[in-house]
């Protein structure tokens, strides 16, 4: 592919794949050593530790963007892995809930400068549109890549190893990923904008991203994207193992079919949006993903609710996939930082109201009311999104 004869590009790709493979891993890890320490209250310390995870999403993001530029950026992405690499090897020693607690925010901080800084970069070494919109459509397709393989290939290693090991094999992922940073020249920071006072400096990518109205756009789609997602995410192990009263192996299946529409859509998008308007595609996916769960009151059975997850993932690609274009459309060279930190801290802000919201609807009120309220978030979000975005698809910020 023409992607990878960017040497850059290939090794840089290599590490996000390899980072999030071993992250997956230390996933299913958390997992189990949430069950060894709480027992039954096991789900109370997971959703505890993602609470917090989204947490240090929105917290540390805009911190960091605002003094990315200041840093060499293999420097930075190199030291952030090494240091979620000491977190991860940390986890085995755990003897704790509390101290779960603390190093979930660690590692999160860490990865909260990692991933818009990393992200920042890609527009960088492609400034041509076409092959940067390519590039999109890789980093989506290594996402849904790792929620498929990683759970199984958890599952294959923990017949001949104990969890633990999980946690040691992510640590060697991070370090393998450092290795494919550093062993790449990146392109140098641009000159930071000029703001004074830290506060300033902090919030100047939200600032930026509020007041460009295709922005607020974007954000009022990634209250659908959560809520879709959330939906998906926290109930459907409820929905096919006590509504449907299926196994565990069709919860993964399920978990399957989301994945598997989000990655045609995002190997279909980069031909698509040369001919289609990028507006009205992520506009679409916005209601697509409020169908299909419009579609979860029809009380689905098996086969049809893997069909709605299916058009779910795809409609959650269809807006997620093209984000980095919109952002890299709406600013300067010098403000990618900030600004993709402020959207990786806003989107995240969407999962931390979404991920409470579904999993207290879906138990105090059932699936169907869980499926009917986040179906209308979904729909009313998308509906803000297209008054918020004007109808112009000029390049520069409007």
């Amino acid at each position: 592919m023409e992607l990878f004869r960017d040497r850059r590009y290939r090794h840089l790709f290599s590490a996000q794949v390899i980072a999030l493979t071993g992250t997956g891993l230390t996933t299913v890890g958390l997992a189990l050593l949430a069950s060894e320490l709480a027992g039954e209250r096991a789900g109370v310390v997971l959703g505890t530790a993602l609470a917090i995870k989204m947490v240090a999403y929105v917290g540390i993001a805009p911190v960091v963007g605002a003094y990315a530029s200041r840093l060499p950026r293999r420097t930075l992405l190199v030291t952030l892995d090494l240091l979620r690499g000491v977190v991860v090897v940390s986890l085995p020693f755990v003897t704790a809930v509390w101290q779960i607690y603390l190093l979930i925010f660690l590692l999160n901080a860490c990865s909260a400068g990692f991933t818009p800084v990393f992200q920042a970069t890609i527009p960088d070494i492609f400034e041509d549109e076409r092959r940067y919109t390519r590039a999109l459509s890789m980093s989506r397709l290594a996402y849904d890549l790792e929620n498929l393989l990683s759970p199984l290939f958890a599952a294959l290693l923990l017949v001949v190893m104990s969890y633990d090991a999980l946690f040691l094999l992510n640590a060697g992922a991070f370090l393998l990923s450092a290795g494919l940073v550093v062993s790449v020249a990146l392109p140098s920071p641009h000159p930071e904008p000029r703001v004074s006072g830290v506060w300033s400096k902090v919030t100047h990518g939200m600032s930026l991203y509020l007041r460009t109205p295709r922005l607020r756009g974007l954000l009022a789609l990634n209250m659908a994207v959560a809520a879709a997602g959330a939906m998906q995410i926290v109930n459907t192990v409820v929905y096919v193992q006590h509504v449907l009263d299926r196994g565990e192996t069709s919860v993964a299946i399920a978990f399957a079919a989301a994945g598997g529409g989000s990655m045609v859509v995002a190997l279909s998008l980069p031909a698509l949006l040369v001919r289609l308007d990028q507006r009205r595609v992520m506009l679409s996916g916005g209601v697509l993903m409020s169908l299909s769960l419009f579609g979860g009151l029809l009380a689905p059975g098996y086969v049809t609710l893997l069909l709605l997850w299916f058009v779910l993932g795809a409609g959650a690609s269809m807006v997620m996939t093209p984000t980095g274009r919109l952002l890299k459309q709406s600013c300067q060279a010098e403000e990618r930082p900030a600004l993709f930190a402020a959207q990786f801290s806003l989107s995240h802000a969407c999962w931390m109201i979404a991920y409470p919201l579904a999993g207290r609807l879906g138990s105090a009120m059932g699936m169907m009311a869980a499926f009917a309220v986040l179906a209308a978030v979904a729909l009313a979000a998308t509906l803000v999104a297209s008054r918020l975005w004007p109808t112009e698809s000029a390049a520069a910020r409007t």
